[in-house]
């Protein structure tokens, strides 16, 4: 893993249509020497579309999708799609993928979500195999069935008829728990974390080093991406910096998935925030929201985001330098690129 921190530019989630400035965002991002831009998806827009509509003007950052649901496709059909967008960029793209949770899975992709580190193998598996183009997919996992034996009988093993630009497009995966970020390391090219906080990366560095020697490639640490989402507030009260946070952190601890099954209260449990992230899930489940909100103290914001006067942010950005992170993924407004980038890359 690289010791230089680079820059990227999440697009972020839709709302009722495209975020405002996306373009001009993405651009201003290019010209500041940010090196990738990402988008997303989740039960909205897709992460593919927009990605090749703006990616389309511009000419030199790398265009990652954070990230694309598994569930939403067949391996085939992602497949198809890496290879295409690799073509039309020369060689950019980055598929970052993920598993989602199961009210996603199950509930707007209607697809069964049991045992997700074994399908996401198995999905990659796939990838790897059209990519190769070798010789025709002939595939017949726990998951997936390529030809599908049954049916009509008809269907025989088939080799892409477009030659990838690249046989090795990198891919990412969205990984929070222990296992799947050794997943990651393992058979990915880079992983993207989410609510990484810096404390906690000696417990990170010992999933991905299991990763590392289960791969078998001795030289795969050093090639190794780790691209992070950070949230940065900058602003002369602290607190009310920290307050833009509160609900999003809120609706992730408390409102993302189901009691018992949400990833990102676990992340922030093994923070040492159990007992906070249980009262601020019991008030979001009770409609809550901006109590839950409230109920996040400022050092539990400060873990996972930078916050407060610019002063502050590069005092508290020394701690982030040292950690696995390659790559900080900032959103906002074409306004805050040239601050976000005088921060971090200066």
């Amino acid at each position: 893993m690289g010791t230089d921190l680079q820059l990227g530019y999440s697009t972020g989630y839709w709302g009722s249509g495209p975020p405002a400035g996306a373009i001009e965002g993405i651009q201003a991002a290019e010209r500041l020497g940010y090196t990738s831009v990402w988008t997303a998806e989740a039960y909205g827009s897709d992460a593919l579309t927009p990605l090749a509509w703006w990616g389309a003007q511009t000419s030199t950052i790398r265009l990652g999708t954070g990230i694309v649901q598994m569930s939403a496709r067949t391996p085939a059909a992602t497949a198809m799609a890496a290879v295409t967008l690799d073509h039309l960029s020369g060689g950019r793209f980055i598929l970052g993928l993920g598993v989602s949770g199961p009210q996603v899975v199950e509930g707007w992709y209607g697809q069964p979500y049991p045992k997700p580190l074994a399908r996401t193998r198995e999905y990659i598996d796939v990838l790897r195999a059209i990519w190769r183009r070798d010789k025709p997919v002939d595939h017949h996992g726990e998951f997936y069935d390529m030809p599908l034996q049954g049916g009509t009988g008809l269907g025989k093993p088939l080799k892409s008829t477009v030659h990838p630009l690249r046989a090795d497009i990198p891919i990412f995966l969205g990984a929070e728990g222990p296992k799947n970020v050794t997943l990651a390391a393992e058979i990915c090219d880079g992983w993207m974390p989410l609510f990484f906080s810096p404390r906690d990366d000696a417990h990170y560095r010992s999933c991905l080093a299991d990763g590392f020697a289960a791969s078998g490639d001795a030289g795969k640490a050093e090639r190794f991406e780790v691209a992070c989402p950070v949230t940065i507030v900058v602003g002369d009260d602290v607190e009310r910096c920290a307050d833009a946070v509160r609900p999003f952190l809120a609706l992730y601890a408390g409102g993302m998935g189901a009691r018992g099954a949400n990833f990102h209260f676990e992340v922030f449990a093994r923070m040492g925030y159990e007992d906070v992230a249980t009262k601020v899930q019991d008030l979001y489940l009770q409609g809550k929201k901006a109590e839950a909100a409230a109920a996040i103290p400022l050092a539990m914001v400060e873990d996972v985001a930078l916050v407060g006067p610019g002063d502050k942010i590069r005092a508290d950005l020394d701690r982030w330098r040292e950690t696995c992170i390659t790559t900080f993924l900032v959103s906002g407004p074409p306004s805050v690129l040239p601050t976000y980038a005088e921060l971090i890359l200066s």
